[in-house]
């Protein structure tokens, strides 16, 4: 099999490493905007650094994209080097953007007149997750063509789910994305309001962590995070900005009444323009605190 990769960003990198390793039997082919980092890779791994988007993909059974926002995927269809006039009948086109899925289903569409296969399939699981191979990846196309990149994503993916028609997966991992910054919101409004009633935040969270209102960011990101102050720059919270952005918008289209939602997304709104571009997912925390005038830590 011949994959080419597209997008060697934070996550992306990991996941073109599972696919650079010689046991998988496979050639891989990479590509990023910085060329730099593509050629680096290349010459670590072995691989080929192909030059443009079309180099990498004629010729290819299966190309990965993994880009920031689904417009990123767009922007290479067109043109003498974009996808379109480079990928084979019968060859897949895998997305692993957080997408949105009315690209996704756009994209899909221009694909099918050249007799190409596409699937959205963002990930979860983080760089960690990504590093070791244990993503879980949602799935949104034709299960038949699903089967024929599976043997891909296989080797960064533990948990492969196919969750319906193009668009799907973006779906998801948009709602997915949005209960994350939920939690991250709620607990650090809650955690703020009793360090000002005088309760340990530390003590706050181990009562909360044996009880009934836990949640993976007050049991794991918290702790490690924001009692620790540590705040690592691991998933940017323009990106959890922008997903939260897309539930809101899956939720409209469906004529689901989501109060709640569309304010998690106004929120994260905020605090992404305070905070800027490089800000992490849980340095919205911060934010929070500042306008509680609390910091929550012991």
């Amino acid at each position: 099999m011949i994959v080419a990769f597209l997008g060697l960003g934070a996550i992306g990198t990991p996941m073109a490493r599972h696919l650079a390793k010689p046991s998988l039997a496979s050639k891989l082919r990479v590509w990023n905007r910085t060329a730099a980092k593509a050629a680096a890779f290349a010459a670590e791994h072995g691989v080929t650094h192909a030059p443009t988007p079309a180099a990498a993909a004629r010729g290819a059974d299966v190309v990965i994209t993994c880009f920031p926002v689904s417009r990123d995927v767009e922007a290479l269809l067109d043109g003498a080097d974009g996808l379109l006039e480079s990928m084979a009948r019968g060859s897949v086109l895998v997305d692993c953007t957080s997408g949105d899925p009315a690209t996704s289903r756009r994209i899909a569409a221009r694909l099918a007149e050249r007799g190409i296969g596409f699937i959205d399939a963002p990930v979860s699981g983080g760089v960690a997750g990504a590093e070791a191979g244990t993503l879980t990846v949602m799935v949104g196309g034709d299960a038949a063509v699903l089967e024929r990149a599976r043997p891909a994503l296989e080797s960064f993916g533990k948990k492969i789910v196919h969750c319906g028609p193009v668009g799907a997966g973006d779906a998801v991992k948009a709602v997915n994305n949005a209960l994350l910054a939920v939690h991250i919101l709620a607990t650090a409004e809650g955690l703020a309001a009793l360090k000002k009633a005088g309760v340990d935040p530390a003590l706050g969270l181990d009562v909360i962590n044996a009880s009934s209102g836990r949640s993976n960011a007050s049991m794991n990101l918290f702790p490690e995070r924001v009692l620790s102050r540590a705040f690592p720059r691991t998933f940017r919270l323009a990106l959890l900005d922008k997903d939260a952005g897309i539930a809101a918008q899956v939720t409209r289209e469906q004529a689901v009444p989501s109060p709640l939602l569309d304010l998690t997304s106004e929120l994260l709104k905020e605090a992404h323009r305070a905070l800027g571009e490089e800000a992490d997912h849980v340095e919205a925390v911060r934010w929070v605190e500042a306008r509680a005038g609390a910091e929550i830590r012991s």
